[in-house]
């Protein structure tokens, strides 16, 4: 693989100009697709084999006119005055009366109609049914609804918004993260090379790489359904893949210039060595995420093939585009910028670290884990097993109205019906009735209904066609673990509600589906687990040529995972952040675990394959295995800090928005970088390598007869150089173009 990839980058380096127009172009192409399509993300989600997707089913092919979007208005009063004063009662009726013209509103039942004013007489709900998929209810005509409600604010009556809909639902989009992310970034790669050239690259590079992909992404989108969250897990990866292979390329290339290589001789050189670790980790981050597939949950598995493109762009941009950039640029990447702070510091260790690698303080970090091994061991293992603890109390769900920031009107709509009229009516379930012959059945079913334990109100909505809806309030809130067991005692009694009237109910609606889609995902952890890993245990096996590598790599993983997750149940739904962080306890999200797993499963991935490589690369040099582990971690410990601060950063800018969902992605990714970088890959594997010394490297003989050797370190083809074997097959070291 090496002697490919020092083809693959002199090639780019000479014809420079030609790669970077074609990426260019690329970008450009992109760029104009995506606009023209009109893609946007939707996150109309199904999920498939679920009774809450096959009741959405089948009320949008019998009751159309229940399959659209739902909104909650929520009015409260102030002081003396009451909803159903003839005032408030007016200036209500009216705004309610203009919402029944805009386009799309199938139907608005008023408080004075539905009975729901609070006991109080403060606080009041209206339910206002769409014609349209959530997705598609148009922004002018949410627009139009929030312009009725002006005269009822102007009035002194308070109006917040809930259900699957409402103004203002969409996120907006911040470009600030992102931003923030870049700049960060950008310091951490001043501060590693001291050079604007050295540091510009990476970034550069990656950045065409992300707006190529996501402009791909937004042009597929206006055909297939494509999750918000898709694009911005897409955005973390393809950022900080992007930049950490460029880096890691980079690091070497910039090292070969001191040591006096020319860039033409530099260039295809680091490809062929770094690069070879980087496609080997680009290949499990791309195997995590598409085993995302097996999941069965479509926008599970839209979210995985985005970000695995993302990075396989990543992967292409640091193999072709790099090079030729650097080409471009010369010796300018090895020369040191005098920037007040800590330029001149940065020249001095740059220019250390190439003469003597092993003066560094990596080289000294790498010398103490070898030395106390033991100890070292134990105490990081003890730590991650302490982070750990708090997932033992992990709880599934999706957001809700209640994890919402205070300021926000879903989560207000949310408090105000929790306070007027119990937490069940922010998550109602919705029965569909197949096989009803009469409305005495419907009228049995309601009836039986109300009898079961937990429900506080049963409303029969409508029928037709032999189907009808009725709307249950449960006496718990929507992720209360009060009303998951609701929904499966309603399941595991369907027989006794029905009773002998040939009918048949589903239980749906959105809070069944969340609780469907955590069940569902719950049971594939293990699945996609055994996939993921198996086939990361197999390429990394193919990869180190032994298959202690692999199992180590694969149990530090799940340390850094566990403690990961811990984290992010103490912070996230324990509420230890929630002054530090702006949020509001509530379960985990989820999907979230199983994103982990895929994720910091491919980056975990990427650091052991950048150290242990290097590793290996020292031990094939003289055979020393302790003196192998002390080397390799010394050369590789300051840039995978960088790298794994650049990601860390990235991730983490990703909390300082208002999503409280990207906010636990963003941490809990940021977490799981953090813990497997510095913890596991820089500490407790050479530690454990330490240890083992030679016997880490064995397999048997057949392995070498039947498995061809992918040559990660690059030995192969630094030998094919000294020897000028590539140089007569006419790869030289000239620079063209």
């Amino acid at each position: 693989m090496s002697t490919y990839l020092y083809r693959l980058a002199h090639f780019a380096f000479r014809r420079r100009r030609l790669v970077l127009a074609v990426w260019l172009a690329a970008a450009v192409a992109a760029i104009a697709l995506a606009q023209a399509s009109g893609g946007k993300t939707n996150d109309d989600f199904t999920i498939p084999g679920t009774e809450a997707q096959n009741a959405s089913d089948v009320l949008s092919a019998k009751l159309p006119a229940f399959s659209g979007g739902q909104s909650t208005i929520v009015f409260a009063t102030h002081g003396g005055a009451r909803i159903a004063d003839p005032r408030s009662r007016a200036v209500i009726a009216t705004a309610l009366g203009r919402v029944r013209s805009v386009p799309q509103v199938s139907s608005v039942v008023t408080p004075y109609q539905n009975g729901l004013i609070s006991k109080s007489g403060q606080i009041a709900l209206s339910q206002v049914q769409w014609s349209a998929k959530a997705p598609d209810v148009k922004d002018a005509n949410l627009d139009a609804v929030k312009a009725a409600m002006q005269p009822v604010r102007a009035a002194g009556i308070q109006v917040e918004y809930n259900g699957s809909v409402y103004p203002g639902w969409r996120t907006e989009v911040s470009e600030a993260p992102e931003l923030v992310g870049l700049v960060i970034a950008f310091v951490i790669l001043m501060i590693t090379f001291g050079a604007l050239a050295a540091a510009g690259m990476p970034i550069l590079s990656a950045v065409i790489g992300v707006v190529t992909t996501l402009m791909g992404i937004t042009a597929v989108a206006s055909v297939l359904t494509i999750a918000s969250a898709s694009t911005t897990v897409a955005l973390m990866l393809g950022l900080s893949c992007g930049i950490d292979y460029g880096l890691f390329i980079l690091s070497r290339h910039r090292t070969n210039l001191l040591n006096g290589m020319t860039p033409a001789q530099s260039v295809p050189l680091a490809v062929g060595t770094a690069g070879s670790s980087v496609v080997f980790a680009a290949l499990t981050v791309v195997i995590a995420l598409c085993g995302l597939t097996v999941v069965g949950i479509p926008f599970l598995t839209v979210m995985g093939l985005a970000a695995a493109a993302s990075v396989s762009v990543a992967l292409l941009i640091a193999l072709t585009l790099l090079p030729a950039v650097l080409g471009f640029a010369g010796q300018k990447v090895a020369r040191f910028t005098r920037l007040p702070g800590f330029g001149a510091h940065a020249e001095r260790v740059a220019r250390r670290a190439a003469a003597d690698p092993q003066s560094t303080a990596g080289a000294a970090w790498a010398r103490f884990v070898v030395r106390d091994r033991v100890p070292v061991l134990i105490g990081g293992v003890a730590l991650l097993v302490v982070l750990a603890v708090p997932a033992l109390s992990i709880t599934l769900g999706l957001p809700s109205g209640a994890s919402k920031p205070t300021s926000d009107t879903q989560r207000k709509a949310y408090d105000l019906t929790t306070e007027g009229f119990g937490a069940g009516f922010n998550g109602a379930l919705l029965i569909v009735v197949q096989g009803v012959d009469s409305p005495a059945d419907t009228r049995h079913v309601a009836g039986t209904l109300a009898k079961v334990p937990g429900v506080v109100q049963v409303t029969p909505l409508a029928a037709q066609g032999g189907v009808s809806l009725i709307r249950v309030i449960p006496r718990s809130g929507p992720n209360d673990t009060a009303t998951a067991d609701l929904v499966h005692r309603l399941r595991d009694e369907r027989s006794v509600i029905e009773d002998g009237t040939g009918t048949h109910i589903l239980v749906g609606g959105t809070t069944a589906s969340n609780i469907d889609v955590s069940a569902k995902l719950s049971g594939a952890l293990p699945e996609f687990l055994i996939v993921v890993v198996g086939l990361a245990f197999v390429l990394l096996t193919f990869a180190f040529r032994t298959i202690l590598v692999p199992i180590k790599s694969i149990l530090g993983f799940l340390l850094s995972m566990a403690a990961a997750l811990g984290a992010q149940v103490a912070i996230f739904q324990w509420g230890w952040g929630r002054h530090l962080f702006g949020i509001t306890p509530s379960e985990t999200i989820s999907f979230l675990p199983i994103i982990m797993l895929a994720i910091i499963f491919g980056l975990s991935s990427d650091y052991e394959v950048f150290v242990v490589s290097r590793i290996k690369e020292e031990y094939t040099k003289h055979g020393d295995a302790r003196e192998a582990v002390r080397r390799g971690t010394g050369l590789s410990a300051r840039v995978v800090t960088a790298a794994a601060l650049i990601m860390f950063s990235i991730f983490v800018a990703f909390m300082f928005t208002d999503d409280p969902t990207i906010k636990a992605i963003g941490f809990s990714f940021a977490a799981g970088v953090a813990l497997d970088a510095f913890v596991v890959r820089l500490t407790l594997v050479p530690a454990v390598m330490a240890i083992v010394r030679a016997r880490l490297w064995y397999h048997p003989q057949w392995f070498d007869r039947h498995i061809p050797d992918p040559d990660i370190e690059g030995q192969r083809l630094e030998r094919q150089l000294a020897e000028g074997r590539l140089a007569r097959a006419g790869v030289g070291d000239e620079a063209d173009g």
